[in-house]
């Protein structure tokens, strides 16, 4: 946990400074005072920038300094962009074939006769029944036994030997297609982490289709074979008699190897599992996320098929009081002690969970293989030129735009401007700052979206400016027209950069990929600009009143 917890050191420090900052400006602090921390700031920023300028720094800085960068997306680093369609119609027959073979080991255990057992081409399960005397039976066990299944007479029934069609209730078969593309998604996941990139887009784009984004990657081949690899999933027992710190020390004992937790979870906790696979996952039909109680929080529950059921029974049998390793793709995401012999085929995981790791166990547990077929219906490879071509463009319009308005701000407003100057350049820099901090992806239409912050802020000062300059010319004292330049621009700009955070934060929430990046940035640079104009110059005005230096306004 102390990498993770590192890597929020820069963001909490630069908002510690922001809010000293804020809370001098509304309980009236001294303006110098004010002054010292906006060039705290101002350093902070460059700081927390160098690493994303690629400047040599020393081995100690990167060592015990945490060195947050900038990621360079897609458009601008060059890589891969695929565009999978998963076939969740597939994934909703192949549940349905699990459907069809409970059918047969229900009806078996039973003792009831069956003619047969099928599928549709919509992949609905049909049994025949050998006579219409064993229909009272049938739905009396299909009705106790399949009680999320519609159950109904199939179109060519015949009295002789009827035929009932199983099909899920509208609500199952949506949570039936949510999992399958959660299922998706994690498995994916998985195997794009192999790749050891950084920086991947990997999400959901409409109802079936998953978007795939792996900047620095200019072989899609590989990229192809790792996502369409059936992952394995495994359940292992914990070695209790050895010492996973002298494993790690010594090597693992005979029969055992030493396998870690996922890396999301910070520590990758190590774990000396026995070698021998006690089950796998194509045993497993299904898993859930249950709330806890108010002593304990959520749970998942596993279900397994009858064989799963059969060698799960003997396993936690022969291993109560053991721990036994929930492994996909060799890492360990749960290990639960065997409380008691666990017969049934149901399977309840604790562990003091919260709700998105139980959550999380539970896509995990229903991920070993891919749901259903996906089928790649876009496919493109920006090469690393192109990005260098891209970076080169947008830093050309950046900078030729960044230094036609500060000519102009100090041209137009005098000293007023060269003030405006200094807010305009704080606010870029603190943008990118908090970009930096966050280890924000920047695409070009980030760029965008930085270029129109720059606009927005220059659009408050000259509000701002204007203002001023209509007071010093009903009279009023250069003291009096700050206050009321600051405070009757105010309106304007609060409600024209509101409505613009709020078009941003849609943007964030509907959009994918280069528009929220985009949104991000525009985010962002909406509280720097404002943090920057209405905070930062105004601190250097209050400054020059509490001196008694402000006998006029250049503007």
């Amino acid at each position: 946990m102390e990498n993770a917890n590192a890597d929020f050191i820069p963001i909490v420090i630069l908002l510690a400074v922001a809010v000293a900052f804020l809370w001098l400006h509304f309980t009236g602090g001294s303006g110098l005072t004010r002054l010292y921390l906006a060039a705290a700031l101002t350093v902070l920023a460059v700081l927390i920038l160098l690493p994303s300028a690629n400047v040599g720094l020393p081995d100690w800085w990167t060592s015990d300094i945490p060195t947050p960068k900038i990621q360079l997306g897609l458009d601008l680093q060059g890589g891969t962009h695929l565009l999978l369609e998963v076939k969740l119609d597939d994934a909703v027959k192949n549940q349905l074939r699990r459907v069809g073979d409970d059918v047969k080991q229900e009806m078996k255990r039973n003792k009831l006769d069956v003619k047969s057992v099928t599928q549709d081409p919509s992949g609905a399960v049909l049994v025949t029944l050998p006579s219409a005397g064993e229909r009272t039976a049938f739905l009396d066990l299909a009705g106790k036994m399949f009680s999320d299944m519609v159950i109904g007479l199939a179109p060519n029934s015949s009295d002789a030997g009827p035929t009932y069609k199983l099909t899920y209730r509208p609500m199952e078969l949506d949570q039936v297609r949510r999992n399958a593309m959660e299922q998706a998604l994690e498995t994916i996941r998985n195997r794009i982490d192999q790749l050891g990139v950084r920086e991947t887009t990997i999400a959901r784009e409409g109802n079936d289709e998953i978007l795939i984004q792996l900047p620095g990657i200019q072989d899609p081949e590989r990229a192809k074979e790792l996502i369409g690899k059936t992952g394995v999933l495994q359940f292992k027992l914990v070695d209790d008699n050895h010492s996973v710190s002298d494993a790690l020390r010594d090597g693992p004992p005979p029969g055992d190897e030493i396998l870690y937790g996922p890396a999301s979870r910070g520590g990758r906790e190590p774990y000396l599992v026995e070698t021998p696979v006690l089950l796998t996952g194509d045993t497993i039909t299904d898993a859930r996320v249950r709330p806890g109680g108010q002593l304990e929080g959520p749970y998942v529950t596993v279900d397994l098929d009858q064989r799963g059921a059969e060698i799960f029974a003997a396993i936690t049998s022969a291993n109560v009081g053991r721990k036994i390793a929930i492994v996909l793709d060799n890492i360990v995401y749960s290990a639960p002690v065997i409380k008691e012999p666990i017969p049934g085929g149901r399977v309840q995981i604790t562990g003091n969970f919260t709700y998105d790791e139980s959550h999380e166990l539970a896509i995990v547990l229903r991920s070993g293989a891919l749901p259903a077929p996906v089928e790649i219906i876009e496919e493109r490879t920006v090469g690393p030129s192109l990005g260098r071509d891209s970076i080169r463009e947008g830093e050309l319009s950046f900078v030729v735009g960044a230094l036609l308005v500060l000519i102009f701000m100090a041209v137009y407003y005098s000293g007023a401007g060269v003030l405006a100057d200094f807010g305009l350049s704080l606010n870029i820099l603190l943008l990118i700052c908090v970009m930096a901090a966050m280890q924000a992806t920047l695409t070009l239409p980030g760029i965008a979206g930085i270029v129109l912050t720059l606009g927005m802020s220059v659009d408050a000062n000259v509000l701002v400016n204007e203002r001023m300059r209509e007071e010093l010319r009903l009279g009023k004292t250069p003291r009096e027209a700050v206050r009321l330049g600051y405070e009757r621009a105010w309106s304007a700009i609060r409600d024209s950069n509101i409505s613009t955070f709020v078009a941003g934060l849609i943007l964030f929430q509907f959009g994918t990929g280069p528009v929220k990046g985009f949104a991000v940035t525009l985010c962002v640079g909406v509280l720097t600009g404002v943090f920057s104009c209405f905070v930062v110059t105004r601190a250097w005005y209050d400054y020059l009143i509490s001196m008694r230096r402000l006998s006029t306004i250049s503007v």
